[in-house]
């Protein structure tokens, strides 16, 4: 082990996504059989006293709390941001720029223009050997990741429909103290960006084509909320709450999207299916270790869909797991991204979703949002 290059990440940012990370640099090492040798260096917070109980309780080496500091340390060797979207752009870039390779959290920023610039810094810094990933992480559900092989086979042919949903609750409650989600300066968007975001990704990702043309709607069913400081006053939620939109792909298929976190009783309901020439493919979050299919090249006497248990050694990531039948979780999501994203930096290559990538997620999100302003019938999505 200890012949290995060693691969020092420092991480900004301890919360819900921190933590998730966190939790994949620890086990990434100890499951697959990797080129370098990942090392919680450096974990970095803006309050010292928070920083390092959270470092201590997740495993990181040292704490920081300026991400400037951070990015000079000569023991970090890759940058993982974990912020809300209006840091994203800074920290990256910055990182990029210090021969630092990068992974960012999704979506890739808050508005287009940023990130643009952290696409064509991603792109100079590639001259040079530098990486960059943005962690759509639900791109490594192994029964996602087959289904986008199967796509590929030609299992469903030509696609012609595709619906995508994204269910929670969490802010149904209208009492429920402000925060930066519902921010849009910090945020960006509501639900379009923060769940939306992933089922365009992962849209694009399964049908390998992109989204062309939006006609959107979102709605803000809570105008302001309670600040979580006891003093009684209300601030403003400026972000959308729920997003509607359809979609035509560039392969002439046609497509519905739905985000949001008003749907009482949903937790976090992901769901996709699609429908083609010869099959289709059906995937819920809420049951990850499934993939449903139907063949409609089969008679109908024997068709239908059927499921796929997708925990075999030869469906994706599964074979460092368990047997088959032992079914995996949220948290190898992430574990499944850092495997890649070592393996890409170790071998050169370009790891996948790549920055452009999140780009062309965010030029989706854009889209809905000027035609849901405008209440237009028909906005293009900005080319790559």
């Amino acid at each position: 082990m200890t012949d290995r290059q060693l691969l020092g990440v420092g991480m900004v940012g301890h919360a819900f996504m921190g933590a998730a990370h966190s939790q994949a640099w620890r086990t990434v090492g100890r499951v697959f059989d990797l080129p370098m040798r990942p090392s919680m260096a450096v974990l970095c917070g803006r309050r010292a006293s928070n920083t390092t109980a959270a470092a201590d309780k997740l495993g990181w080496a040292a704490v920081e709390t300026d991400w400037k500091e951070l990015i000079r340390r000569d023991d970090v060797h890759l940058i993982d941001i974990c912020t809300p979207g209006d840091s994203h752009s800074e920290i990256a870039i910055a990182a990029l720029e210090a021969g630092k390779h990068v992974l960012c959290e999704k979506p890739l920023a808050n508005s287009v223009a940023a990130a643009t610039a952290m696409t064509e810094a991603a792109q100079r810094a590639r001259q040079r050997g530098v990486r960059s990933m943005v962690g759509f992480n639900y791109r490594r559900v192994p029964a996602l990741s087959l289904a986008r092989r199967m796509v590929a086979d030609g299992r469903i042919g030509t696609v012609r429909h595709v619906r995508a949903q994204y269910l929670q609750d969490f802010i149904a409650d209208p009492q429920l103290p402000m925060m930066w989600r519902l921010d849009r300066d910090r945020a960006g968007s509501g639900a379009l960006g923060d769940v939306g975001a992933h089922i365009v990704d992962l849209t694009q990702f399964v049908t390998g084509e992109r989204i062309a043309g939006v006609s959107g709607l979102t709605a803000t069913f809570v105008p302001e909320r309670p600040l979580d400081d006891g003093s009684g006053q209300y601030a403003p939620v400026t972000v959308d709450d729920a997003a509607i939109f359809l979609a035509r792909l560039t392969g002439g298929g046609i497509a519905t999207f739905e985000a949001t976190r008003f749907a009482t009783g949903r937790k976090n309901a992901m769901r996709l299916e699609i429908n083609g020439s010869a099959g289709s493919i059906a995937f819920d979050f809420e049951s990850m270790n499934e993939l449903h299919f139907h063949d409609h090249t089969e008679s109908p006497d024997t068709g239908g869909f059927r499921r796929i248990l997708a925990t075999e050694p030869s469906h994706p990531y599964v074979e460092a797991w368990w047997p088959p039948g032992h079914g995996l979780g949220y948290e190898h999501t992430f574990t499944h991204e850092m495997r890649d994203l070592v393996d890409a930096i170790a071998t050169g290559t370009d790891p996948a979703p790549s920055f452009a990538d999140g780009l062309a997620v965010q030029q989706v999100l854009d889209a809905v949002e000027r035609s849901a302003a405008d209440r237009s019938c028909w906005t293009e999505v900005s080319p790559s």
